[in-house]
């Protein structure tokens, strides 16, 4: 062996035991049986992966996709702006990237517990505009597609501005100028000439939101209220209510084999100036 494959030994190993061993552990549970009592039990069989193409798994996956690519759509139209916005404020840059990441500060649980209080029948929201006469009972909320989709958004909406904020920091403003004294109007500017340049970020960004989106479990459970169950709800279901380890299993690898493919095809678009 080479001096260099000395020196890579030990990351090498700690891949292998952080990344390839509970890999192995999980493909290998997929292909075993459900126990009586739950578990996994032999014999090996190939059941879990027939019942992820049932209908009812196939709409959670639907589900979770949709809601994902909306989430991360929903987060460029409202970030995007917003990084535009503090790339261009000069000496407040600082503080408005602090209250971006301010919310990183709190537990994303209490921050979510925030949004139901918020959200319920008798939360701040109804209270207020059934006082002022607007309406005359609850509106409903929480505890709907609605409700989730806010709570991605909240939740991941800083994952998409400090990236898009990135690489618009790195375009040289002349370029705009230019624009503009050959005729370009501000918004015609914006999207033939900014953000083709900022695109690594912009693609960089769609990355962090849609993945953490796409396996969320923490926000559907409570916001939806078991009503609206995504991919991520349905393999922490089968690991602890269910007790159900080969479909959880099979399920955590498609979901794994989704991101996988994502980040291939990153990758190939962006390979190294979104890195």
């Amino acid at each position: 062996m080479t001096v260099r494959h000395w020196f890579l030994l030990p990351a090498r190993m700690v891949q292998m035991l952080l990344f390839v061993l509970p890999l192995g552990i999980v493909v290998a549970l997929s292909l075993l049986t459900r126990g009586d009592y739950g578990g996994a039990e032999q014999p090996w069989t190939t059941e879990a992966y027939r019942r992820l193409f049932d209908p009812l798994y196939a709409l959670i996956l639907w589900r979770s996709l949709w809601m994902a690519a909306l989430a991360t759509g929903l987060c460029l139209l409202l970030g995007f702006p917003l990084a535009l916005y503090i790339s261009r404020a000069g000496k407040h840059r600082g503080l408005l990237l602090q209250l971006v990441i301010l919310p990183f500060w709190t537990s994303f649980l209490i921050r979510t517990y925030a949004w139901l209080f918020l959200l319920r029948d008798t939360g701040l929201i109804n209270t207020a505009l059934l006082k002022v006469g607007v309406i005359h009972q609850p509106l409903p909320l929480l505890y709907n597609d609605g409700a989730v989709l806010l709570g991605l958004v909240y939740g991941y909406l800083p994952f998409m501005v400090l990236p898009v904020y990135a690489a618009l920091e790195r375009i040289d403003p002349s370029l705009a100028e230019a624009a503009a004294d050959l005729g370009a109007k501000p918004f015609t500017i914006t999207l033939r000439v900014i953000a083709p340049l900022a695109g690594s970020g912009i693609l960089a960004g769609c990355l962090l939101v849609f993945i953490p989106s796409l396996g969320a479990y923490l926000t559907p459970d409570l916001m939806g209220g078991g009503r609206t169950v995504m991919i991520g709800n349905l393999v922490q279901n089968q690991f602890t209510t269910a007790r159900d380890w080969p479909f959880g299993s099979t399920v955590s690898l498609a979901l794994i084999g989704i991101t996988g493919l994502l980040l291939f095809l990153f990758l190939r678009r962006a390979p190294v100036d979104a890195l």
